[in-house]
């Protein structure tokens, strides 16, 4: 965590009624699965699966992939940590602006890096001559922007030398065709990285898996401490999959909500709002600073946002915002107008 993030609410005490921050799903009802696992609480007296197998093997069938395609991580988070580590001191190529652990995990494991843009990667601007990583978020975040299949096929088949590391923890936000898992499994050069955090809103069990091509996917395992993902959170992972229709995304009605509020905001004076195809957004602004705007909407109007502007590549203004609920969206529309009123 060396260049920090967002949905930091414990700052403030219990002021916060709506949270912006953080990308996770607010409307999935976990009633069902707190029921599951308050029934479950006796398997803490045992050590769980060392490598999580059950899960994997669950989540194979649900992809239709091999078990050997598919590694359980303690969070989407150990997963990058666990890539760096296994191609500890290479050169890595990083997509920026995105999520800053990625720099992190190839800092603490000795990689030369260098930063580009999504542009600069896609056209081509930039060699990737070499072996090492190349890492990127699809959909992007902090600005929601997703890169077709088809472009992303030709720029991994064109460089075989790299392993591409595609973070795909917000694949269930977006309406945008993605680089599938079973097209993934089918290179020897890509590792699509998930989160089931998000959609289930079930950060706090740090919950999440690879797909791979089974000799990536050996080559990182290699490094995974043993019972790195503990019971209950196995557990939750059964019980998420198997029932899956209970959590299923109201995706167009979110995605229409997402795009009206990202009008709105960008409708105020002084604000510019980014293009996106999911469910959060970036913002700039012409005058002010978003750290300054976040602690005036989390102290004055109990609303929680990111500022953005540690994200390698942005600037003071740029901060982020997740659709939450539509009265909650009009509020704080009309918070960050009154503060943008005193320039």
């Amino acid at each position: 965590m060396l260049r920090g993030h967002g949905d930091d609410a414990y700052r403030y005490g219990d002021r916060i009624r709506s949270n912006f921050s953080s990308n996770v799903w607010y409307g999935a009802d976990l009633s069902g699965l707190w029921r599951h696992l308050s029934g479950a609480l006796e398997r803490l007296s045992s050590y769980p699966e060392p490598d999580a197998v059950s899960l994997a093997e669950r989540l194979a069938g649900h992809w239709e992939i091999d078990t050997g395609s598919v590694c359980v991580t303690n969070g989407a988070t150990e997963a990058f940590y666990l890539i760096a580590q296994a191609w500890g001191g290479r050169h890595s190529v990083i997509v920026t602006p995105s999520f800053s652990e990625y720099e992190d995990a190839c800092t603490l494991h000795g990689h030369r890096m260098t930063f580009v843009s999504l542009d600069e990667l896609l056209d081509g601007t930039v060699s990737l001559a070499g072996e090492g990583l190349v890492w990127l978020c699809n959909p992007n975040n902090p600005d929601g922007r997703t890169v077709a299949p088809e472009r992303l096929c030709r720029l991994i088949e064109a460089h075989p030398e790299r392993v591409f590391v595609v973070d795909h923890s917000y694949a269930a936000f977006t309406r945008r065709p993605l680089l599938s898992v079973q097209q993934a499994c089918g290179f020897e050069n890509v590792v699509l990285v998930h989160s089931m955090t998000k959609q289930y809103a079930v950060a706090g069990l740090r919950l999440g898996y690879l797909t791979a091509h089974p000799a990536l996917i050996r080559r990182i395992a290699m490094h995974r401490m043993p019972w790195s993902v503990n019971a209950l959170a196995v557990e939750a992972g059964l019980y998420l999959l198997a029932h899956a229709g209970d959590f299923e995304l109201p995706l167009e009605e979110y995605l229409q909500e997402a795009e009206r509020f990202r009008q709105a905001v960008g409708a105020i004076p002084g604000v510019e709002t980014l293009p996106s195809d999911c469910h959060f957004f970036t913002g700039v602004l012409a005058r002010g600073r978003s750290a300054d705007l976040k602690e005036y909407l989390a102290r004055e109007e109990g609303i929680l946002i990111r500022d953005a502007s540690n994200f390698r590549g942005y600037g003071e203004g740029h901060f982020r915002l997740a659709a939450q609920r539509p009265a909650e969206n009009d509020r704080c529309v009309q918070a960050i107008a009154r503060w943008m009123s005193r320039f």
